[in-house]
């Protein structure tokens, strides 16, 4: 049987009393984003165009865009070259919202770092279990690792390539739920811990041989997932991360604006 038009989802479904038009209009497009229908920086119809598709009065669809703008979906640009730009999910949102909450409660860096020494190892012990491991992981891992190595003496670059490295080992999991959730946590310490590195002005603080030392606990990581022993991976991880979060800087609280503002 035919499924019925968006059109004829609002007028023939008025008995719904309990959700308001707006509601219905951001669910129908919020579907069409989710699902890809509507891709990833495109623009919405003007609002006559949607107008005519849903049988709503101005002030409900302008509604259901303020839904889905507070939802992240789309982002309204004023001015000439204005519109409705729509917003696929991703792990930068979900690293947002998260800081959001983290920092109403004004949560510690290093309770970040905590949940991360639970499931960053977890992750890299999935990469280790991967039977594509050796094409699909480790080549992607040693490609950070010897830019890292390359920016070794720069002490804001060195922390990129190893920031990149550690959200590699979470990316290249397999399992798209670590990915989404623990990638969230390494962003928000990425972005602190660039953040951090970009305001140092003497790279003393950190001395070369410490640096050397992180990118072999690297390396030895990387040796542990192409064997594909997950124990061995696992505890490399656990062990390099204990040593790692420590940094100068470290403290404090979560500051959602760092993800939000942090350009790579």
């Amino acid at each position: 049987m035919a499924q019925p038009s968006a059109h004829n989802r609002f007028v023939a479904e008025p008995t719904i009393a309990f959700r308001r038009l707006a509601e219905q209009v951001a669910d129908e497009l919020r579907r069409r984003i989710l699902r890809g229908e509507l891709a990833d920086g495109s623009i919405l119809p003007k609002e006559d165009e949607l107008l005519l598709e849903f049988p709503v009065s101005k002030p409900s669809l302008r509604e259901a865009m303020r839904i889905l703008e507070a939802e992240g979906l789309l982002r309204v640009r004023r001015g000439k070259l204005g519109g409705a730009v729509v917003r696929r999910p991703n792990a930068a949102n979900v690293a947002y919202t998260v800081g959001l909450v983290l920092g109403s409660q004004e949560v510690g860096l290093s309770d970040v770092g905590n949940a991360l020494l639970q499931v960053e190892p977890a992750c890299v012990a999935l990469c280790a279990q991967r039977g594509d491991r050796r094409r699909a992981v480790v080549p992607q891992l040693r490609r950070v690792h010897t830019e890292a190595v390359e920016a070794v003496e720069d002490l804001l670059l060195v922390t990129s390539a190893s920031r990149r490295f550690h959200e590699s080992l979470v990316s290249l999991c397999g399992n798209q739920t670590m990915i989404i959730l623990a990638g969230a946590l390494e962003m928000l310490w990425s972005a602190h811990e660039t953040s951090w590195s970009s305001r140092v002005t003497d790279g003393s603080i950190v001395p070369i041989d410490e640096r050397l030392a992180v990118l072999e606990d690297h390396l030895q990581i990387i040796s542990a997932i192409d064997d594909g022993d997950a124990r061995r991976a696992y505890d490399l991880a656990a062990a390099h991360l204990v040593d790692a979060q420590h940094y100068p800087g470290s403290s404090g609280v979560v500051d959602p604006s760092m993800v939000h503002n942090w350009d790579r």
